[in-house]
């Protein structure tokens, strides 16, 4: 199993530099464009001002990653594209910004998206470039698969199910008889099935321009952060979509690449260490994006304390938590104080 790892600005050392002595776990690296929407704030830019040694830098780091046998997947993953989401503008931009990085970096191997509209560009302007579909268009069904078949070769697995294998099994089987490539994203701390994702990746598309204005002081946006500041939903981050690296190798005959989150991770070398050698010894918190570890603080998550059959267990059950208490009785066991 290799990793997909996602790319963010790291400064001297470069995030090649930092990267490089697990680079023979990397298949892929994943970047936005900076200055654009995606997934998660935009790079380079800030209130207007383009920062453009993040592009120097990225650029320099994509040459090496791609020299280094890397494949490269270039993010337009914002869930948001205002009135340009079915523009000629949008084609323009984003021909214009594949073009730039093929003519003057390296050869994009992958277009990750959640946008119809950018998957049909890329099929159209860009054949030899394949598509992906985003995990953030929570693609966790064979009719979601059917549904946009044509304009995608392949897809990121709705994190939701990622502790359902005869689901996994079911797709994966639908991919391999359809010529089809799925992927999965190991370590995100988002909630499972989480009611305010759409409402945060729409505020995330747009997050340049609402910090633009006066925004309300007595909201706070993050369903997740809110919700953990009650101690005794705490048990929620165990019920939620990541698979500990212990576990991980479990998935390889379905997911020879696997996607780690680590674009807002303080420190990603830590993160695929962890996943490559298939162990970690320390707070399981620390390994995820979002974290929570300032949430449960004084407290961690000791990953040495799960039990040996957590894995069977929670990708067994079915996952109707509110008539369980298997992970409460496993937090008691795996939260520790930290004085």
């Amino acid at each position: 199993m290799k990793f997909a790892v996602g790319y963010r600005p790291m400064g001297i050392p470069s995030f090649f530099e930092r990267m490089e002595p697990v680079i023979e776990h990397i298949a892929e690296v994943y970047f936005p464009w900076p200055g654009m929407a995606s997934g998660r704030a935009a790079i380079g830019t800030m209130g207007g001002y383009g920062d453009y040694t993040v592009q120097a830098g990225l650029e320099d780091d994509l040459r090496r990653f791609h020299a280094s046998g890397v494949t490269l997947d270039l993010l337009f993953n914002s869930n948001c594209m205002g009135e340009y989401a079915i523009s000629e503008h949008l084609r323009g931009q984003v021909s214009g910004i594949i073009d730039h990085i093929e003519e003057r970096v390296a050869p994009v191997g992958v277009v990750t998206t959640a946008s119809p509209a950018i998957a049909h560009i890329v099929k159209s302007n860009f054949p030899d470039i394949r598509t992906r579909a985003s995990v953030n268009m929570r693609i966790g069904t064979v009719k979601g698969m059917q549904y946009l078949a044509h304009l995608f070769d392949e897809y990121l697995v709705q994190r939701d199910y990622n502790r359902d294998l005869a689901r996994i099994e079911m797709l994966c089987e639908w991919a391999a008889r359809n010529g089809k490539t799925l992927h999965m994203l190991a370590n995100s701390g988002c909630m499972r099935f989480c009611s305010g994702q759409t409402f945060h990746d729409n505020m995330v598309a747009h997050g340049e321009g609402i910090d633009e204005v006066r925004n309300m002081a007595d909201f706070s946006a993050h369903t997740c952060w809110n919700y953990l500041r009650e101690r005794a939903n705490w048990v929620s981050v165990l019920q939620n979509t990541w698979v500990r690296p212990e576990d991980i190798g479990r998935y390889e005959r379905w997911f020879p690449v696997v996607k780690l989150a680590t674009r807002m991770h303080p420190n990603p070398f830590m993160v695929v260490s962890a996943y490559a050698r298939g162990s970690w010894n320390g707070n399981l918190l620390d390994l995820m994006e979002p974290g929570y570890s300032s949430a449960f603080a004084p407290y961690i998550i000791d990953n040495s304390r799960f039990p040996a059959d957590w894995h069977e267990r929670v990708t067994a059950c079915d996952k109707e938590c509110h008539r369980c208490g298997y992970c409460e009785k496993v937090l008691e066991t795996v939260l520790k104080r930290i004085d």
